[in-house]
């Protein structure tokens, strides 16, 4: 099963968000809050490396999906992957003039999880919203509140098929 999983928002946030409610850490992202910019101390939300770590472990293949687009700053995102241990999987980004979908679109997971997108605008930014038809219909999409992380998502890499909100 092949996961490809968002990153900024969904399993990692700014440094400056801990301790606060999800409403707050979006308010903080919209007012630009001194650590929102800062990559390199970005921090897990919640056990997300150990979710994922769960189910790589099951077999699952993990793929992520920065928002990143300059090469210093996805080498920042892959060692803060490094130094919380979260398992490997190939680090995907927008190239020049690439668009989430276009990245999605080519890798086809079986499952697509990513957040809301709540502080940059809602669904019309996410990534599902852009796939073309016939690839969306072949991916389950899971969509989590933005910096609420994956934490109460399944356990079993297998429920996560027919996963539903509760």
């Amino acid at each position: 099963m092949k996961i490809l999983i968002f990153t900024e928002g969904t399993v990692i946030m700014h440094y400056g968000g801990i301790g606060h409610t999800c409403e707050e850490i979006v308010r903080q992202v919209k007012e630009r809050e001194k650590t929102v910019r800062d990559w390199a101390i970005y921090v897990p939300i919640g056990n997300a490396a150990i979710k994922l770590d769960i189910w790589k472990k099951q077999g699952a293949e993990i793929n992520y999906l920065t928002s990143r687009m300059k090469s210093e700053e996805v080498e920042t995102i892959k060692q803060v992957f490094k130094r919380f241990y979260f398992p490997d999987g190939q680090l995907f980004f927008r190239r020049k003039s690439q668009q989430y979908q276009d990245i999605a679109e080519e890798i086809v997971p079986d499952i697509l999880i990513e957040d809301d997108c709540e502080s940059i605008g809602g669904a019309k930014e996410m990534t599902i919203t852009h796939l073309k038809p016939e690839i969306k219909a072949r991916i389950k999409s899971i969509p989590v509140k933005e910096f609420g992380g994956i934490d109460h998502l399944p356990d079993d890499v297998t429920a996560l098929k027919s996963y539903r909100e509760m």
